[in-house]
């Protein structure tokens, strides 16, 4: 039970070379030219979080355009989203990717997991009003995946500016999720002392990293937000299981729609799930209001 305390609290870093694992600084897509700028900016903490905005080299009509954020997943870095900017750059819509802190090569050491309900929010916070402040970007919105995704949504529900959040395989509820999980990894644990270990891991966790596991339930929150929402979901995916889309979907009260596809947790995402991002209606590129 250890063992999966510590893969919640402290998940391994990933390990990446800016030059090689990103986008290269000038690079182009269908014609045209784009270009990473990398940025550092600094969270409430004082930690120095990595990150790259992907963008046309020349902005077109020289306006601010749309930006997404994408926010990575435990274990995972701003090299995962390579391929949103792939897909979004050539509707001008430009990308913003962070390592989290603790995540990556950006300060901190708090996993994703267990500061998704303070932490995570604040880096993302963090790079909202820098983007803001920057004032090359218009409408701002989020793409996420796994435990980005839920932080996305946490977000999203403290900030109804955002434009839209694409919500890939979150969790509903981080209690229900350890429980599958002792099953998925086969932790050797008499079916009636499951619970008893959940408690045992809430103290744990509440020892080490100040978070009580209880309090983070997205259905909750998506009852409270009316952020337009995409969701997707692997139908075969044994991680987070599809479900847990389907309960956050039906408690969520903005406009939604979602979309489930073959797979699994780390599987690469099908075409036509990408093609519903570009098109994701009121989202990216059209204000609400």
């Amino acid at each position: 039970m250890e063992q999966l305390v510590n893969f919640i609290i402290r998940p391994p870093r990933a390990e990446y070379d800016p030059k090689n694992d990103l986008l290269d600084e000038e690079f182009i897509l269908k014609g045209k030219w784009y270009q990473r700028k990398d940025v550092e900016v600094k969270n409430s903490r004082g930690d120095v979080l990595k990150c790259s905005h992907y963008m046309p080299i020349v902005s077109p009509e020289g306006k601010p355009l749309p930006c997404v954020i994408y926010c990575h997943g435990n274990s995972g870095c701003r090299a995962d989203a390579s391929e949103a900017a792939i897909i979004l750059l050539p509707s001008n819509i430009t990308v913003f990717a962070l390592d989290f802190s603790g995540s990556g090569l950006s300060g901190g050491s708090t996993s994703l997991w267990v500061g998704m309900s303070k932490y995570s929010k604040d880096d993302l916070r963090t790079v909202v009003d820098y983007l803001r402040a920057d004032g090359n970007v218009s409408l701002i919105g989020l793409w996420g995946r796994s435990m980005g995704a839920v932080t996305s949504l946490l977000y999203g529900a403290e900030d109804p500016s955002i434009a839209g959040v694409v919500l890939d395989s979150p969790f509903s509820d981080l209690v229900d999720l350890m429980m599958e999980l002792v099953d998925t990894y086969k932790i050797r644990l008499p079916k009636f002392t499951v619970k008893f270990a959940i408690q045992y891991m809430r103290r744990a966790i509440q020892k080490k990293a100040k978070f009580d596991i209880t309090n983070l339930n997205t259905i909750k929150v998506a009852s409270s937000c009316f952020v337009p929402a995409l969701f997707g979901h692997a139908t075969d995916d044994d991680f987070i299981h599809p479900h847990h889309s389907d309960r956050i979907f039906e408690a969520y009260m903005g406009d939604k729609n979602i979309i489930k596809f073959e797979g699994d947790h780390n599987s690469p995402r099908p075409q036509f799930y990408f093609d519903s991002i570009n098109i994701f209606p009121q989202c990216f590129a059209t204000p609400r209001g």
